[in-house]
């Protein structure tokens, strides 16, 4: 089986960034795989931090799907609001095959490193209003705090347009 190298590795991407001349501010911390894990890291970070769904239908459509990491969400509800078929989550080796990040470190920033433009990429609209967002810099030993629009320009450098979308619609029903 031939190795998989990503086109991106977290310094190269930081590299590349500089070369953008994006500003950001990295922040490094100890690597966060669970909610509770990121919770600790987040409160020491300004901003709005995001979480990442890597899915997969069942005809093999992929998505990724950033959005804020208190945004409640129904994966039912999103499949009906993306108009695809019921979701499971990526496996690893799915993950690294597209996105050249291992679980736990999944980013938006990972969609550069999909040469194959197989994936569908979905930004949460409300996600965009704010003036900082936190994002892994495809390792979960360090964070990178950018403006939204930054991150479009980064997506826009590389020919990539996501789909910014309320996610509303797809959040889990209140319980009475």
């Amino acid at each position: 089986m031939t190795e998989i190298i990503p086109k991106f590795a977290p310094e190269s991407l930081l590299e590349h960034l500089g070369e953008l001349e994006i500003s950001f501010e990295l922040f490094h911390h100890v690597p966060v795989f669970t909610v509770a894990e990121a919770d600790k890291v987040s409160a020491e970070i300004p901003g709005l931090h995001t979480r990442n769904l890597f899915l997969k239908d069942k005809k093999g459509n992929m998505v990724l799907v950033t959005l804020g990491h208190e945004t409640p969400i129904d994966l039912k509800k999103l499949s009906n609001l993306l108009n695809m078929g019921r979701f499971s989550f990526g496996s690893p080796e799915r993950l690294w095959e597209n996105l050249g990040v291992r679980p736990g470190s999944v980013t938006p920033l990972a969609i550069l490193n999909n040469i194959q433009r197989n994936i569908r990429m979905i930004l949460e609209a409300q996600m965009m209003d704010f003036e900082r967002i936190n994002v892994h810099p495809l390792d979960n030993s360090m964070t990178v705090s950018l403006a939204p629009q930054d991150l479009m320009t980064i997506l826009e450098k590389h020919a990539i347009t996501p789909q910014i979308i309320d996610l509303g619609p797809a959040a889990p029903d209140k319980e009475e």
